[in-house]
């Protein structure tokens, strides 16, 4: 196997093994809901303690230049075992919210190392097919994230959750640490410059791409933290049942373990057709089912799940292209600050479209809840067509834009 493709294959198992620990609160969260007496706020409070972590940890990453100056590879093990380490006392000791939001922090503060940093070598190894060798990455941080819904559907309580999600971090970690090296397309050497962290938002080309990838957060990351809550309140509202034999942790992981394909498919449609296109087509596939999929609640289990597996496909399909287009627009010297910002700006608006959801769910029902979430692919539809018109385009995926 070329080592290009063989790096690929490795990192994309470390990022697959890490990445559960972001959602591993999320998926035990009807448990601990129950246990510890949660309402609509600590219940939300699980995911976004996560999400402030990640953006406090981009934030510094970004302003100490950190994915630049120190070898990626390290910032990425060391993050791997930073976050087990914190997930896994939620598993081990802890008892109540308050401890656990403060755990959920630092694991977030850990994916800020085990992220941007392999994206960033992924990018040392591709310059043709970057696109989708980042794709494939991302795919696999995909279905890493969609982990904790499947161990927790074959039966595991609460504890044992977390603690598989834990123990694959640290194989994750052990995986980095011994295969895993920088390819010979290695961005420049910087000095550190803070006022790098904001360059992504002084280039035009990047800033469009940017205000992009801010319309898909919007939405993602509320579908991935509520998906499971609502095919799980779904059923019960109809009666009982099954989405085709599977329960709704089953079915969640499904759902979400499915954009890996949609990754897969955008990678390899950007390199050929350009990033605008296929970021400007998936984010109005994903937004249309984000206005349809939540007026099936109750209705037919099937019909559910295949509008759900649609969004699941098409929700994630762009998110690689947007860090690919980064890494193109950006002064080549800081393109990991560059990802790291872009990553901390969109990190940040997930915070507020996680915590909406139960309140409007509340007031207005899972349709229109979810009908709300394609505003933010609508306008991220606006920001590509407005950057697919300017000079700055043709520098994406090799004048294909």
């Amino acid at each position: 196997m070329p080592t290009a493709s063989r790096q690929l294959a490795l990192l994309s198992v470390v990022e697959l093994l890490v990445l559960g620990l972001w959602f591993s609160a999320s998926a035990v969260l009807p448990a601990l809901r129950h246990e510890w007496a949660l309402g609509d706020a600590g219940s939300a409070g699980l995911t976004i303690a996560v999400q402030l972590g990640f953006i406090a940890g981009t934030l510094a990453s970004a302003l100490a230049n950190l994915p630049d100056v120190c070898p990626p590879r390290l910032v990425l093990v060391w993050s791997a075992v930073l976050g087990a380490a914190a997930n896994g006392a939620v598993g081990l000791w802890v008892e109540s919210l308050a401890p656990a939001l403060a755990l959920r922090f630092v694991t977030g503060v850990a994916m800020a190392g085990a992220y941007p940093p392999a994206m960033k070598i992924m990018a040392t190894w591709f310059r043709e097919g970057r696109g989708l060798a980042i794709g494939i990455l991302v795919g696999a941080l995909t279905v890493g994230s969609a982990t904790p819904h499947l161990i927790r559907g074959v039966g595991l309580p609460w504890r044992g959750t977390l603690l598989a999600a834990s123990a694959l971090a640290l194989a994750g970690a052990a995986l980095a640490w011994r295969c895993v090296h920088e390819g010979p397309h290695r961005f420049p050497a910087p000095r550190f410059d803070v006022r790098m962290a904001f360059a992504v938002f002084r280039e035009r080309g990047a800033r469009l791409a940017c205000f992009g990838y801010l319309g898909h957060m919007w939405e993602l990351y509320a579908m991935w933290a509520w998906i499971g809550v609502f095919l799980a309140e779904s059923l019960e509202a109809r009666g009982g049942g099954s989405y085709a034999g599977l329960n709704p942790a089953g079915a969640t992981f499904l759902v979400i373990a499915s954009g890996a394909l949609g990754c897969w498919a955008g990678g390899g449609v950007s390199d050929r057709w350009g990033r605008t296109t296929l970021t400007m087509a998936a984010m109005a596939l994903s937004g249309a089912c984000a206005a349809l999929t939540g007026f099936t609640f109750a209705g037919p289990p099937l019909l559910t799940l295949l509008l759900a597996l649609v969004w699941g496909v098409t929700i994630v399909a762009d998110s690689a292209q947007f860090s690919t287009a980064i890494t193109e627009l950006s002064p080549p010297a800081y393109v990991g600050t560059a990802l790291t910002t872009q990553t901390c700006a969109g990190f940040a608006l997930t915070m507020l479209s996680i915590w909406l959801v139960p309140p409007l769910v509340r007031r207005a029902g899972w349709g229109w809840t979810f009908f709300a979430l394609a505003a933010g692919p609508a306008l991220g539809v606006l920001a590509m067509g407005r950057l697919r018109t300017l000079p700055e385009s043709r520098r994406l995926a090799g004048g294909r834009r």
